[in-house]
């Protein structure tokens, strides 16, 4: 195709009086010389009129995509092929005597044109990457995964080219040796080639994705994803220090991914409160007559009083504790922290949210607290917690009860110092 387009030039200049093939070195360096002007020229005017205006228009557009391919320069190195095309067309024909400078000449600018068509492409795919990002694309698939492995491809592809435009050889023909060198390639290339297709299972099944908190006690990683490549997934952890995860090693290994309590706005709050059952007991008729002003029991006893009421109307020997039904400060207190947690404004009321009995054990009775916050930043989360549980301890002795704690120095100490009783 070249060579014919190079036929019709040269014939197009014979026919306006122009030797296109001169024997002499002076016509030669003349043609030359017109040969880069035109060129230089072509540029210019490619670049200061239609790169230009084309910028112009993007400036002005309200999509925000377009600025980026432009702070890319991706028309800019577009613009690079036009005298990069002229002088490949244009020098051989007129070095048709100079044989060897001439296919010299041909074979490196060619060469350089498919250098220049694969560094737009570079440029146009980082300008789809950061559009990825600006869109959160890159949130739901790894883009540069993609990106690198269009470069990659693009390399390859560019290598053979050029060794073939070189050559004198058909692509194919150096293609067709690849298969030979496939076992050196599977080696060489086992991480890329391995993260190429934990990539896809990634982005498939939607794994993981940049922004996501991950925790992958394996390699130390507990933070947020700030990129997932081809080879590796670099993670920010929370004390700003970076790991990087080869990317089969999410396919391959176990790893705990956050997103669904960002997306669903709820984090879990489970902690217990270990109470001393020796502070356990029935309620007392005054205990019961001061819990009764608490106003977020209120609504409790009337109800649970009329429900004891009936069930013990059939129970003799009523006096006695043991026989029939009676409040206990530790179900009282369950039934304040019910209803404190539901008037929460800070928990969310339409997940699960439980005060629940643990089995005792010897640090006590468990009392546990399963609730959601419904703001899932850390610094935040944990204020809410701690303000929570502030108030569970404080609020115990209004019950009668105590948190259980294990003997401290000061504790055996003051056993020690107590006057013996004879």
């Amino acid at each position: 195709m070249d060579n014919e387009l190079r036929a019709n030039i040269s014939q197009w200049l014979l026919d306006v009086g122009v030797n296109s093939q001169p024997s002499d070195g002076v016509a030669t360096s003349i043609l030359l010389f017109a040969s880069l002007v035109i060129a230089t020229i072509a540029y210019y005017i490619t670049k200061k009129v239609f790169v230009k205006a084309v910028n112009a228009v993007i400036r002005k557009s309200t999509v925000t995509w377009d600025d980026i391919f432009m702070r890319y320069g991706v028309l800019e190195k577009l613009a690079l092929l036009v005298p990069a095309i002229i002088v490949d067309l244009l020098v051989p024909i007129v070095l048709t005597h100079q044989e060897f400078l001439g296919v010299v000449l041909d074979r490196g600018l060619s060469v350089m044109v498919v250098l220049f068509v694969i560094r737009a492409c570079y440029a146009g795919l980082d300008a789809a990457n950061e559009i990825a990002d600006v869109q959160l694309i890159s949130r739901r698939l790894p883009v540069k995964s993609f990106v690198q492995l269009f470069k990659l491809f693009l390399f390859f592809i560019g290598a053979i080219i050029s060794v073939s435009v070189l050559a004198d050889q058909s692509p194919i023909y150096f293609l067709s040796g690849l298969g030979v060198a496939t076992g050196l390639v599977m080696l060489v290339f086992r991480d890329t080639i391995l993260g190429f297709v934990a990539g896809i299972q990634l982005a498939a099944n939607r794994m993981v994705s940049k922004g996501d908190w991950i925790q992958m006690d394996k390699y130390g990683a507990d933070g947020a994803v700030d990129e997932v490549s081809l080879n590796t997934v670099k993670v920010r952890n929370w004390d700003n220090t970076i790991t990087m995860i080869p990317a089969y090693a999410l396919v391959s290994d176990a790893f705990k991914n956050w997103r669904g309590m960002s997306e669903k706005g709820g984090r879990r709050i489970k902690r217990s409160i270990n109470i001393d059952v020796n502070s356990i007991h029935f309620l007392s008729d005054e205990e019961v007559t001061r819990l009764s002003k608490v106003n977020y029991l209120k609504d409790y006893f009337p109800k649970i009083i009329s429900e004891i009421t009936h069930s013990n109307e059939q129970v003799s020997d009523f006096d006695m504790p043991v026989n029939g039904r009676r409040m206990t400060n530790i179900g009282t207190f369950r039934a304040y922290l019910d209803a404190y947690l539901k008037n929460n404004n800070k928990l969310h009321t339409d997940m699960t949210l439980m005060v629940r009995q643990l089995a005792p054990t010897t640090q006590g009775l468990p009392i546990e607290l399963y609730v959601f916050t419904n703001d899932t930043r850390w610094a935040f989360y944990e204020g809410i917690q701690a303000d929570i549980f502030d108030h569970v301890f404080a609020i115990l002795p209004e019950f009668g009860l105590k948190a259980f704690q294990n003997p401290t120095g000061n504790d055996i100490r003051s056993i020690k110092s107590e006057p013996e009783v004879h």
